[in-house]
């Protein structure tokens, strides 16, 4: 199998981790500060920013690292908060 097949595969799976992501939360089976929530939004954001430096697609890509960013920065946050 070819690279492209791989990177398809690899921004379809951190499409769907942000899309149930966003449907839990949504449908309040999450809560949105909760880790599990910020976890699929690193991993989705992630896979889809490799997807889309495959691409070329920098826009995206862009986006994607500040959305991983902003999770990895409510999980942290939200340790230090609670460790007070």
């Amino acid at each position: 199998m070819n690279n492209q097949f791989w990177f398809d595969a690899v921004g379809w799976i951190g499409a769907a981790a942000l899309l149930v992501a966003y449907a839990m939360v949504s449908s309040r089976k999450l809560e949105g500060h909760s880790p599990a929530f910020q976890l699929l939004n690193i991993g989705g954001s992630l896979l889809l920013a490799a997807n889309t430096i495959f691409y070329g697609s920098y826009p995206s890509t862009f986006v994607n690292l500040i959305w991983a960013a902003i999770a990895v920065f409510a999980i942290a946050t939200r340790k230090r908060v609670s460790s007070r």
